[in-house]
């Protein structure tokens, strides 16, 4: 058992963590580098105009809060249902539930802090066309 905190720097995050179609993903915390083994929780960048594949986190229940910039996550048949979120929310994405994430602003970067339990799962998925997600454009 370990007897003292274990601290992750800024800066020092891992970036050997699953990824979703160029997602700037860091671990902070999870077995990669630290003792943890029921939890994984990091930070994320979609840079402007960017978004994820569609992917699902498998068993892991997922917390995200968005620190800066603006959001949306697509899911339901077909990705056509969609949920906007804007610095200060928080979500919470159940397991299995297929998704991705877009930055809506074409000018201004995206962060996240996320974390998962157990650990970071990302299952990609076939990607779908940029055209058929409702409001989304590439900067």
């Amino acid at each position: 058992m370990n007897d003292r905190p274990v601290v992750t720097r800024g800066g020092q995050e891992q970036g050997d963590t699953a990824q979703s179609g160029g997602l700037a993903l860091v671990t902070g915390v999870g077995p990669q580098h630290t003792p943890a083994k029921q939890l994984w929780f990091g930070k994320a960048s979609n840079r402007p105009g960017f978004r994820s594949l569609p992917h699902h986190h498998g068993p892991a229940e997922t917390g995200a809060y968005v620190l800066s910039g603006r959001a949306r996550i697509y899911f339901g048949r077909d990705y056509q249902e969609f949920v906007d979120l804007a610095a200060g929310d928080f979500m919470f994405v159940p397991p299995f539930l297929p998704h991705l994430e877009a930055n809506m602003s074409t000018t201004e970067e995206l962060w996240w802090i996320a974390c998962r339990s157990p650990e970071n799962i990302v299952v990609n998925l076939p990607d779908v066309d940029d055209a058929a997600l409702p409001g989304y454009r590439r900067a």
